[in-house]
C-alpha cells in the first residue's frame, strides 16, 4: 500500500506537468504573454527591468531543465511499472523527490535574490502575477475545449 500510494503521487505529478506542455509556436506565445503580464503587474523601472529579466529567465530555464528530467527520466522508466519490483519503485521515489528538493531549494534561492534585488514587495508582486498569470491561462485553456 506505502508503494502504491507512492506511485499515486509520481502519477498525478507527472500528469499535471504534461497535460499543461507546449511546444513551438504556442509555448512562444505563451511566453511573450506572460513576460507582458508580468511586466505590467511588477511595474519595474528600467534599471529594475535590466536587472530582473536576467535573474528571471535564469531562474526559467533552471526550472524548465528540471521539468524535463523529471520527464525524460522518470516517465520513462514508470512507463515499465507493472514490471518494476518495491526497490526500483522506491529508487524511483528516491529520484523524484531528490529532484522535488533541487527545484524547491532553487526556488528559495531565487526568492532571496530578487528580494535583494527589487524589494520583497516586488517579489511577492511576482509570486502573485505568476499565479495569477497561470490561473487565467488554464481559464483560456478551459474556454477553448468548451
Amino acid at each position: 500500500m506505502k508503494n502504491f500510494n507512492k506511485l499515486l503521487a509520481i502519477a498525478l505529478f507527472l500528469i499535471c506537468s504534461t497535460t499543461f506542455a507546449q511546444t513551438g509556436a504556442g509555448m512562444d506565445k505563451i511566453k511573450s504573454l506572460k513576460i507582458a503580464f508580468i511586466t505590467e503587474r511588477l511595474n519595474l523601472s528600467s534599471e529594475e527591468a535590466a536587472i530582473f529579466w536576467p535573474v528571471y529567465n535564469e531562474h526559467e530555464a533552471t526550472l524548465e531543465a528540471l521539468r524535463l528530467k523529471e520527464r525524460n527520466d522518470i516517465r520513462g522508466r514508470l512507463r515499465n511499472f507493472q514490471n518494476m519490483s518495491d526497490s526500483q519503485i522506491e529508487e524511483l521515489m528516491d529520484e523524484f523527490l531528490a529532484l522535488q528538493k533541487e527545484r524547491n531549494d532553487r526556488n528559495i534561492a531565487f526568492l532571496n535574490r530578487m528580494t535583494n534585488l527589487i524589494s520583497a514587495r516586488k517579489t511577492f508582486l511576482l509570486i502573485k502575477a505568476e499565479d495569477d498569470f497561470k490561473k487565467r491561462l488554464l481559464q483560456q485553456i478551459q474556454k477553448r475545449r468548451q
